[in-house]
């Protein structure tokens, strides 16, 4: 079984490890644009001077060469991905994506790795492996308040963020108790009086829509998001979930309520050093998933529940122990959820801002 040394021990909450699938060396950030929407351009240059496969060889190249894998990598294809080049590499006969940035400078598991660096003797390895996780939290060790609120810092065109809206979704649906403790937030900022986001404007505008239902039409947020989740299909979502399209509008164009939801998410995640999506708060705190079962609805729900000085009878309510689907999906669990390719959301897999 091969490894790459420089990811074998970071911590699993901000890297991509396919830990759980035997052999999963190489795990990228995927960046998923609006669907439908983008153009593949696969013969052309890219801006910053680099071909596609220029750049693919160099990061297979730069495995090769710095140790990284006790085998040989070769590169299987190169591709683009929503502003990232996706390479598949091969080692042995096993096959992983991972993702390099256009100026063929950092190459992505969650951490970048900059390519410009020499590794040397494995002082890069070295670093690597001298990062130490946090302690892992369990039920005790969760402060307890009378109304815990789990907050789930999330981008709406984010594979892992839609996972992370999926779960939470069926834990509304399944244990409607618990909606009071959930809240939804987004990551972001505004620059000249216009949301940012990680993915481009389409998802910045779905991050407002989304911002502007949940703090407008709050009774309807769920029915949405429920439908969103299943293609990204927001005309016929916001028809479905009853959505005043009218209040909508207005919400979205009025800097001093649309703009101002979204600030207040923007200024948590600053102050929570928020730097993926999806992160847990739960009350101020950072709390990890996957020390309480992973992405699945019945693990948010023993956070929630494991914070609760009164535990709601909900709380006796089993809910779906399988790891939910990431990106788009029709259904809880998808044929992409537990994928051998790196992307599922097992090991703490998120999306995180442009480098």
């Amino acid at each position: 079984m091969s490894k790459l040394n420089f990811i074998k021990n970071l911590n699993k909450n901000t890297l991509p490890i396919g830990a759980a699938v035997a052999g999963v060396i190489i795990t990228g950030v995927l960046i998923f644009a609006s669907s439908g929407s983008g153009l593949s351009l696969p013969n052309l240059t890219l801006g910053f001077g680099m071909s596609k496969d220029q750049i693919a060889k160099k990061a297979v190249d730069y495995i090769n060469n710095n140790g990284l894998s006790s085998e040989t990598v070769s590169l299987a294809s190169a591709s683009e991905e929503s502003g990232l080049v996706k390479i598949k590499i091969k080692i042995g006969a096993k096959e992983f994506d991972s993702y390099v940035t256009k100026d063929g400078k950092f190459l992505f598991p969650q951490v970048p790795i900059d390519m410009s660096a020499k590794t040397g003797s494995g002082s890069q390895n070295q670093n690597a492996n001298e990062q130490s996780g946090p302690t892992k939290q369990t039920c005790d060790s969760l402060k307890k308040t009378d109304k815990p609120v789990l907050e789930a810092y999330v981008v709406s065109k984010c594979p892992f963020g839609l996972q992370m809206q999926r779960i939470l979704a069926d834990v509304v649906k399944n244990a409607p108790a618990l909606t009071e403790n959930i809240m939804v937030r987004y990551i972001g900022s505004i620059s000249n009086g216009k949301i940012i986001a990680m993915h481009g404007d389409a998802e910045a505008q779905e991050n407002l829509r989304q911002i502007c239902i949940r703090d407008e039409q709050n009774s309807k947020y769920w029915n949405y998001i429920s439908c969103h989740i299943k293609a990204g299909d927001v005309n016929n979502c916001l028809t479905s979930a009853g959505i005043n399209q009218n209040k909508l509008s207005g919400c979205m164009s009025d800097k001093n309520r649309g703009l101002a939801y979204a600030k207040e998410d923007f200024d948590l995640s600053d102050k929570y050093n928020v730097q993926g999506s999806p992160t847990l708060m739960l009350d101020g705190a950072q709390v990890s998933e996957f020390d309480f079962g992973g992405r699945t609805s019945e693990a948010e729900k023993t956070i929630i529940c494991c914070a609760s000085s009164n535990k709601p009878s909900a709380c006796s309510t089993t809910l779906n122990t399988t790891e939910a689907a990431t990106s788009f999906s029709e259904n809880y669990a998808g044929s992409n959820s537990n994928s051998g390719s790196g992307n599922s959301g097992a090991t703490g897999a998120n999306c995180a801002p442009a480098q």
